[in-house]
Parts: structure tokens; C-alpha cells; sequence
């Protein structure tokens, strides 16, 4: 019996071309989160900092580059890869945090919707193609994703773009360590409903929200130095992050995995969102104890980009997917047939997933 199922029908990715590497910051004064300076060279702190992370380069924005800019470059390349007609898209949604940002002014620009100009530089005219924004943290594009997917399943043989981009780097604060997490980037898919008695495509999604003392796990606030004037920069309690994302996350992708009635053993891959390799391995660790398992059940099981991309939250999924079916993240390579598990978390704080069988 064939029913409408939601599959990915092109990726793309706009990866910057300004390579930052560790030895960018060897001359930046740090603070600390109380204002005072950090008693270690700026060298010092780096070198911490990358046997901490792992992390040893990001990409940042050409200067005259914004992220609309980058998730259109982004949307270009899945549209042509699907070889499809860009007027039977009927939604674009674009997932970011913080809006085109001037990397000179350094002011959010959310009017019009990054989603209205991105449609507006792919040059689509079709009125019945809704464009609008989504703000979830890091799992933004994935959330963009799972409204897609209850949009089409109404809509049989239409496509959807969903979209993350993000300009992390002009939200960072130049005296804070935690800069050196962050890069800039964007990843599309295209999306596409269709009638079939195969068990292929999207099998099950979910979300959650912790908003009681989880909500300022990640905010706005000023500068750890005065120097840097009264603009307000991406603050993180990485403590409260890591503690939350491990006690949370391994149960919420078991449920997952039952909703979609997947067992362990027919997982190919896990796409985690690319937040730092020491908390990506652990709440992997966690995940596979709850299946007694100290060992994943297949080999090149979770890929990492954030060693040489950075963090570039709502990017980092849809990046990587694009850059494995591009074979430009070898080992890993996916067939017809494998069971990807899509998950990420971040600020609200927010959790959601996926699981996908590729056609």
C-alpha cells in the first residue's frame, strides 16, 4: 500500500574560503567570565584549548558575505543537484539564531526574513511558496527539517528547501575563549514528497524544549572585557551544556529509535550536530550503553567535521550530509538502504531528531 513519504532529493553547502586557524588567537588577550585577565599568554590559551576541543581550524565570512548570502549559495547547489523546477518549491525555511549580520556594524538584520531573501536571490516568483525563519538554537535546521516534513506530507510531489546559515564568527566575543568554537557556514536540502509502498525516507522525528533553568545555558551578554564597548556577544556555560546534553540526549534518541521501530543493529550512522568532539563522543558513549554496547554497531559510525569547520550550529548537520554524498568526508560514504540518525542540541535549551532511510 503506497503512502506519501518525505525524502532528501539534493545537498548543498557553502563552506568559506578564510581558513582561521589556532595561531589567529596566540596574540589575543583573554578574560575571564568575572572580567579579569587570564594569567596565561595568548599562545598558551590556544594550545589548552585545541588538546581540550580538538578544534584546530574554523571558516569565517568574506567580509561582504551574510549568511542570507551564504544559505542561498547553499540552496543553489541542492536545487541544481535535484534537477528540479525551483516554482514547485512551496516552502523555504531557514534556520539561524541571528539574522544577516554586517561584519563592520555588527547589527542583526531579521527584516525582511532571511527566508524572503534568499527566495528573493534564487529568483523563485511563486506566491504559494512560504518563506519564513526558524530560531531553535542549534537544532534549528533540523527543526526547519520536521516542519517540511508535515508540510508535505499534504502536498505529494512538491519539494521544500530547509536551510541553516549562520554567521557565528560576528557574534563572539573577541576576549572569550569560547570564540574559538564558533565558524561560519550553511547547508540546504531539498526536500521532497512522494507516494510509494517502500519504507524509505524520513520514519520518525521528535523535539523537546527545556525551558526552566536550562533556558540561559546559552544567551546573550556583554563582552568579558570593557574594551569591547556595550555589543552583546553568544555566551555559553559549557559545564551546564555538557552536563545537560549527556543526561538528556542518549534517552531521547533510544525513543526515537523505538518510534521509528529501528533496532541498534540496523543503525548506519549517527549525524550528531558538530558541537565539540569531546561531548559528540560522550553522549555517543552513553547512547550505545543504553544497548549495552561499548563498540558502535558499524564502523565509520559518527563522522566529525567541527575539528576543521568549527561549530557553526544550525549548518553543522546539513554541512556534513552534503560533504559525505560529496565523498569529501572519506571514510564515510552512505548507501541505498542505511539508517541515518539525524540528532542535535542546543540553546533554549532544545533537542530533536531524526531517523532516515536512504533510497
Amino acid at each position: 500500500m503506497k503512502e506519501v513519504r518525505v525524502v532528501i532529493r539534493g545537498t548543498g553547502s557553502y563552506i568559506p574560503e578564510r581558513v582561521i586557524k589556532n595561531d589567529f588567537f596566540a596574540d589575543q588577550q583573554f578574560y575571564d567570565a568575572q572580567g579579569n585577565i587570564i594569567n596565561k599568554t595568548g599562545a598558551e590559551v590556544v594550545k589548552k584549548f585545541e588538546e581540550i576541543t580538538e578544534i584546530k581550524e574554523r571558516r569565517y565570512a568574506d567580509e561582504n558575505v551574510k549568511a542570507s548570502d551564504m544559505g542561498a549559495f547553499a540552496a543553489e547547489k541542492a536545487i541544481k543537484k535535484a534537477n528540479i523546477n525551483p516554482e514547485d518549491i512551496v516552502a523555504i525555511i531557514v534556520a539561524h539564531n541571528f539574522g544577516d549580520i554586517d561584519e563592520k556594524v555588527r547589527q542583526t538584520e531579521m527584516v525582511p526574513s532571511l527566508a524572503g531573501r534568499i527566495k528573493n536571490k534564487l529568483g523563485i516568483k511563486n506566491p504559494s511558496c512560504i518563506a519564513y525563519d526558524m530560531q531553535f538554537g542549534c537544532p534549528g535546521w533540523l527543526e526547519a527539517t520536521i516542519q517540511a516534513i508535515r508540510l508535505l506530507q499534504n502536498n505529494p510531489g512538491k519539494y521544500a528547501l530547509t536551510i541553516g546559515t549562520e554567521t557565528l564568527s560576528r557574534v563572539s566575543d573577541p576576549y572569550d575563549r569560547d570564540r574559538m568554537l564558533y565558524g561560519d557556514g550553511a547547508g540546504a536540502t531539498l526536500l521532497q514528497a512522494i507516494e510509494t509502498d517502500q519504507n524509505i525516507g524520513f520514519l520518525a522525528w521528535n523535539s523537546r524544549s527545556d525551558t526552566a533553568e536550562e533556558l540561559n545555558y546559552l544567551s546573550m551578554a556583554p563582552s568579558f572585557s570593557e574594551e569591547a564597548g556595550s555589543q552583546l556577544f553568544l555566551k555559553m556555560n559549557g559545564r551546564k551544556v555538557y552536563e545537560y546534553a549527556l543526561k538528556t540526549v542518549p534517552g531521547e534518541l533510544k525513543k526515537l529509535m523505538d518510534k521509528a521501530n529501528v533496532s541498534i543493529d540496523e543503525l548506519s550512522m549517527l549525524l550528531l550536530h558538530q558541537a565539540n568532539p569531546k561531548m559528540n563522543n560522550a553522549i555517543l558513549k552513553r547512547f550505545l550503553n543504553i544497548y549495552n554496547l561499548s563498540e558502535p554497531p558499524k564502523e565509520n559510525f559518527m563522522p566529525l567535521t567541527v575539528q576543521f569547520l568549527g561549530n557553526t550550529s544550525v549548518a553543522s548537520i546539513p554541512t556534513m550530509l552534503d560533504l559525505i554524498l560529496e565523498n569529501k568526508l572519506p571514510p564515510y560514504k552512505i548507501n541505498s538502504g542505511d539508517v541515518l540518525l539525524f540528532a542535535s542540541v542546543g540553546a533554549g535549551m532544545n533537542i530533536n531528531g531524526a531517523v532516515y532511510k536512504w533510497q
